[in-house]
């Protein structure tokens, strides 16, 4: 593959995300290209062969989606580089303007955002709807002149079939050995503890959770620890209401080795999004990797999720708004330690064969060779 000057740009994110720095970047810098991220952050730095350039960090929404978009448009211009790949729909005017320079320019969608605008809940009821509607169409508007789409599940890349040519699937499968290469705990050695990794929020199983861990009988010792943070930031308080709150563990917000470290001292992982359309068809990158670090799943029984924890064996599927049927999964799985150990095998077995990063590299870099062949 020819060497490139590849710049990524995003405003929204945290400089050392898993998708974009952990995944993407460094992928494409051990391909040989040279990689920037343009990225609010505190300084600029060099990270495992990935130039970071800093841009302030916003004081709120509005002043991330104008001065900071500003500003990471102005370093893009500096920056010259021959691809340009932005993560977020708020870059999508810069993404255009660079085009309009004879810019190569990718937009990576992490997720279907017209229908992810139908459960914010900073917008009121009434106007999320057209809302929605507009930023559809915008979207495709754009997506037309856009050199090339990265597509984070199959579903979001569909949208886009008759938009673009040029869209491929990427999706955000662990890497296998990220979170175990320094951990190897026998099964008896964790706690009798599940998990929840990732935002949390009423969509995503948060009240259903700590209600579940409550239903667990006095004579199981099972405890409920969450990573991650809570949207709204007064969902923590809301939570702390309810019975079983003394069972969970707030972790708060880790980094990747303190993921790993959580991830493999316990017996289980929860994903239990409630059925909105958008979450049937997700890839949830925190599924996947509760499977590489082998312990089973307890997730929402929609049909692809049921087709993947089924087919591999790795966990149990439960209605997300029971939390009876929730509490019956974590002790099923916790008073049955062979099953779920064995569970957690055939999910790393899934990982190690189908569900990796490694996989969905050759794809990034396939296309990266395409867009600069057709340059």
């Amino acid at each position: 593959m020819a060497e490139a000057k590849v710049v990524h740009l995003t405003s929204v994110h945290p400089p050392f995300d898993v998708r974009i720095f952990a995944k993407e970047c460094k992928s494409l810098a051990r391909a040989g290209h040279d990689v920037t991220l343009v990225v609010p952050h505190e300084r600029d730095e060099v990270v495992d062969g990935v130039v970071i350039k800093s841009v302030p960090r916003a004081s709120g929404r509005v002043s991330r989606m104008t001065r900071t978009v500003c500003k990471v448009y102005r370093e893009a211009l500096r920056q010259d580089a021959d691809i340009y790949h932005f993560h977020d729909p708020e870059l999508i005017p810069v993404g255009l303007l660079l085009r309009a320079r004879g810019k190569n320019v990718i937009y990576d969608i992490h997720e279907d955002y017209p229908q992810a605008i139908l459960s914010k809940h900073y917008l009121r009821r009434w106007i999320r709807r057209p809302v929605s509607w507009v930023m559809e169409r915008f979207e495709n508007f754009a997506s037309r002149r856009l050199s090339a789409l990265v597509a984070a599940t199959p579903s979001i890349a569909s949208r886009f079939g008759d938009v673009n040519s040029r869209v491929r699937v990427v999706q955000n499968f662990p890497v296998a050995e990220e979170l175990t290469k320094d951990w190897h705990p026998t099964w008896d050695q964790r706690q009798l503890s599940v998990t929840y990794v990732g935002g949390m929020s009423d969509i995503r199983g948060a009240f259903e959770m700590v209600r579940a861990i409550a239903l667990i009988p006095p004579t199981l010792p099972a405890t409920l620890k969450l990573v991650g943070g809570f949207s709204p930031s007064s969902l923590r308080h809301e939570l702390a209401r309810l019975a079983g709150w003394e069972k969970v563990e707030v972790l708060g917000l880790m980094d990747r080795v303190g993921v790993a470290r959580v991830l493999n001292s316990v017996r289980a992982g929860l994903v239990l999004s409630h059925p909105e359309p958008r979450h049937k068809v997700s890839y949830p990158i925190k599924m996947f990797e509760y499977m590489a670090v082998g312990i089973p799943v307890i997730g929402s029984d929609f049909p692809l999720w049921r087709e993947i924890i089924e087919e591999a064996g790795c966990g149990l599927v439960v209605n997300p708004l029971d939390p009876q049927a929730i509490a019956g999964a974590i002790e099923h799985l916790l008073t049955h330690p062979e099953e779920a150990e064995a569970m957690g095998r055939r999910g790393r077995e899934a990982v190690e064969k189908k569900y990796n990063w490694a996989t969905e590299e050759k794809k990034l870099l396939a296309l990266y060779e395409e867009v600069l062949a057709n340059a």
